[in-house]
């Protein structure tokens, strides 16, 4: 099916819309993230801060609880990066980019070990959590040695649990087996579902977009994407597909001030089409002589400055001046992100 070709300012706002970023939603945290096809989890407090931006009345204690009880789970999925994920969708996703990791992290490693000697460190640490549930970092590396964690990880489906990687214990330093922590995969689940999944989740949450852009946020080759696309159907608008029936908002629809985290995948090479991010100010937010990027506001659906945590404030500075009427509704927000971030 042939849909009309959308503007920038239209996909701007569909992913906008999407992302929960134009009205805070009333919902449950695991179809919150299934909604915005997860966030991205590398330091603890983005997770909190980023389901703030987007569900009506969270608070921390909210996603703290729902890790504990095993609603949500994090683990190192996508592009090989640690993300937030409903556990329904922990599975799907985990056997759709198994091979793709693999062959990743053979590529990419220096000196990496031959894949034998990874299967018998992921054996070896798969029996040691067997019989204590849980193992920490430091544990994991001396079980590991050579064959390194990020290596076995690609072999063994590990989990992060509490009480690491929460607002409180900040650093994700506590492992268990997926298969002990959520259960095993569902009977007769296989890896073409979960990309089929992975489609579904990247054009609910980020489309409309393209197959390759769909490739680069799940970590895929792209031809791995056109058999999934076919499985779930699909419109177009011109050289962009979507799922059919997704909504498109007015591109005058108001888009309200957002603060995001570090490393909001909004701002990532995947949705570089929703402008989102200018690209003059790329550099600003990610370049190599950062370890991470930085927090950033949205004014009119945009970047448009970068915020930070001082003391029990929220300090912010806009790229360029700000109207009045823009100017307070940062600092409005801003304030009320403070207020979520204190005890």
């Amino acid at each position: 099916m042939a849909g009309e070709q959308l503007t920038a300012r239209q996909l701007n706002r569909a992913v906008l819309g999407r992302q929960l970023l134009l009205e805070r939603a009333a919902m449950p945290l695991p179809r919150a993230l299934e909604r915005m096809a997860g966030l991205q989890a590398q330091y603890a407090p983005s997770m909190y801060v980023g389901l703030w931006a987007r569900v009506a009345g969270f608070e921390r204690a909210d996603l703290t609880a729902a890790l504990e009880r095993r609603e949500v789970v994090q683990a190192t999925l996508l592009r090989m990066t640690i993300h937030l994920v409903s556990a329904g969708d922990y599975w799907p996703m985990a056997l759709a980019v198994r091979d793709a990791r693999r062959t990743l992290w053979l590529r990419a490693a220096r000196h990496r070990p031959a894949a034998a000697v990874i299967e018998a460190a992921a054996t070896r640490l798969a029996d040691h959590l067997r019989t204590h549930g849980t193992v920490t970092r430091k544990d994991l590396d001396a079980i590991v040695g050579e064959a390194r964690p990020a290596g076995v990880g690609a072999w063994l489906d590990l989990v992060r649990v509490p009480p690491s990687g929460t607002w409180e214990r900040r650093r994700a330093d506590l492992f268990a087996l997926a298969e002990d922590w959520l259960g095993p995969p569902p009977a007769g689940l296989t890896p073409e579902d979960g990309k089929r999944l992975l489609v579904e989740r990247y054009l609910g949450g980020f489309g409309p977009g393209t197959p390759a852009e769909i490739a680069g946020w799940a970590g895929l080759p792209v031809k791995d994407v056109a058999p999934a696309l076919d499985g779930v159907g699909f419109v177009r608008h011109g050289a962009l597909v979507d799922l059919p029936g997704r909504p498109l908002p007015p591109p005058d629809v108001a888009a309200p001030v957002r603060f995001l985290p570090t490393w909001d995948a909004t701002l990532l090479v995947h949705a570089r089409r929703s402008g989102i991010l200018p690209e003059d100010y790329r550099p600003r937010i990610f370049n190599t002589k950062m370890p991470q990027s930085v927090g950033t506001f949205l004014v009119d659906g945009e970047v448009a400055g970068t915020w930070r945590w001082v003391g029990d404030g929220v300090a912010w500075e806009p790229f360029t001046p700000l109207g009045k009427a823009a100017a307070g509704g940062v600092a409005a927000e801003a304030n009320r992100l403070a207020d979520f971030a204190r005890p």
